[in-house]
């Protein structure tokens, strides 16, 4: 089913999702998708799915653990965030075709009533030892083929350091590992921030791209034209929610489906590398709005 055809039947039935699908069904490629030629590449090939479980506000703990999101939505690769970077998770993920591992560094602290509370520790030495230890880990699990930064502008930021300081994070990285790519998280609403992304544009192998706000997802092809302006030469990767966080409710099923019928385009026009799907701590809160991601990733298959 071509995808113009599943957003009418989706669009034409209500949004209605939850088409026929079996989990065991997934395509599990073998290579890395900036590694291997343009044509060989599937549309689930591009897929990410973010694992871990992150705490937002209304979002109750999801019954799916380490490594199962990716495989609801028939995914073989995982951007892991929110635990530490450690054997036993990476035992976990040790099936997956690539992971990207967060070095941000997100974890948890404790409230004054013992409940958990999901922080990130970004400061320089922080995210160079995680990257560091990511670096060495990578060695052992070879399918680990990224660090990731999540919030890259906002945490760097708040701990008040720049591009000159984030070089040093990024050199100690590349002596231990000089095939890891570094992955960013870029704002369509951090746009206007040029200067700093020019200074961090050579530490940048791959940006992600996220629209904050659903209600801006008919201007995405502008968007990726903005952020190609931005990094010429990086794969971009884009971001799907599965929840509106500035309005702590699900995106309408229908900007998902819009969404995703988007991405196809611009993989189609080569301005897109692939999608990262946010996240597997979602999908039972969020459930309509994760099949009709499933479905749709199964329609284009």
């Amino acid at each position: 089913m071509k995808r113009r055809h599943f957003l009418q039947t989706m669009t034409q039935s209500g949004m209605a999702v939850g088409l026929t699908h079996s989990l065991g069904a997934t395509n599990q490629p073998d290579a890395s998708p900036f590694a291997k030629p343009e044509g060989e590449l599937t549309f689930r090939d591009r897929g990410w799915a973010w694992e871990g479980q992150g705490i937002d506000p209304g979002v109750p703990p999801s019954i799916y653990g380490l490594g199962q999101g990716a495989r609801y939505f028939g995914l073989s690769r995982v951007n892991y965030l929110f635990h530490p970077n450690d054997e036993h998770a990476l035992r976990l993920l040790a099936d997956y075709t690539e992971v990207t591992c967060d070095i941000s560094k997100w974890g948890w602290e404790w409230n004054d009533d013992g409940r958990p509370k999901c922080v990130a520790t970004s400061d320089p030495a922080t995210v160079k030892s995680e990257g560091e230890k990511v670096a060495r880990m990578a060695k052992k699990f070879q399918n680990i083929t990224g660090v990731y930064c999540d919030d890259l502008f906002g945490l760097m930021k708040r701990s008040k350091y720049g591009p000159r300081e984030f070089d040093d994070i990024r050199s100690a990285i590349r002596n231990l590992n000089p095939d890891l790519n570094l992955w960013t998280v870029v704002y369509t609403h951090e746009f206007e921030k040029v200067d700093f992304w020019t200074g961090m544009r050579p530490h940048i192998d791959v940006v992600t791209l996220w629209i904050w706000n659903f209600e801006n997802i008919g201007h995405m092809h502008d968007y990726v034209d903005q952020c190609r302006e931005l990094f010429p030469d990086k794969p971009i990767i884009m971001g799907v929610y599965l929840r509106d966080y500035t309005t702590r409710a699900p995106v309408p099923v229908d900007r998902v489906i819009a969404q995703m019928n988007g991405i196809a385009d611009l993989i189609e026009q080569g301005k897109l590398a692939g999608y990262s799907i946010l996240g597997a701590v979602l999908i039972d809160g969020h459930r309509p709005q994760a099949d009709a991601v499933r479905d749709f990733i199964e329609s284009q298959s």
